[in-house]
């Protein structure tokens, strides 16, 4: 079994801005949403842990997984967003105007300037989830919504133009493996029940 971890909250501006790749650090509530699983998931003996490399996943995976080693793998990182990062939706506009629009028409093919396409992030974390469905064991990853939804689109054969009606929240928890069937959805978008 694969658990599949979107790290816990991060701080938002108002408007909102894409974040991308850009290493933005827990919240307090981040924090105690990733202790929460740590004790919900103190039973089970995961054979490794995982991250994205950017600090967000690291902590969430550490409080998450307490006293485990946490390997890095940066084709758990987030979407790369390029030129949008850390803009607002109507700085985006302004700046490249159609673009936004674009990628509303072609969600799964559309690169922003300087990024990367849900296609390419997809490419990037189906060949890391199908290594870990051959480990033995349970494993936890613990990286971002954007390439946990893209990897499970592209292993379940849903279309990835659709991938945002997926909602994954801040510490939302997937479970997913891969059996004589072929790949399983077990669990989407469980959370701390307190937060």
């Amino acid at each position: 079994m694969i658990y599949l971890l979107r790290h816990g909250e991060i701080e938002q501006s108002r408007p909102r801005r894409f974040v991308g790749q850009r290493d933005l650090p827990l919240t307090r509530r981040g924090r105690d949403q990733a202790a929460w699983w740590g004790d919900r998931l103190a039973g089970v003996e995961f054979k490794a842990v995982y991250s994205s490399p950017l600090s967000r996943c690291r902590e969430s995976a550490a409080l998450a997984a307490p006293g485990r080693e946490v390997l890095v793998e940066p084709g758990w990182r987030e979407i790369s967003l390029g030129d949008w990062e850390g803009l607002t939706v109507d700085q985006v506009r302004s700046r490249f105007p159609g673009q936004y629009e674009a990628r509303g028409e072609d969600l799964a093919g559309h690169r922003p300037q300087g990024g990367e396409s849900f296609a390419q992030a997809a490419a990037r974390a189906t060949p890391l989830l199908e290594a870990l469905a051959d480990a033995p064991g349970p494993m936890l990853v613990v990286a971002h919504s954007g390439v946990i939804r893209a990897g499970l689109c592209r292993l379940l054969g849903l279309p990835l133009n659709h991938l945002l009606r997926l909602e994954l929240d801040y510490a939302g928890l997937c479970l997913a493996d891969r059996g004589q069937q072929g790949w399983k959805l077990h669990g989407f978008n469980l959370r701390p029940d307190r937060f």
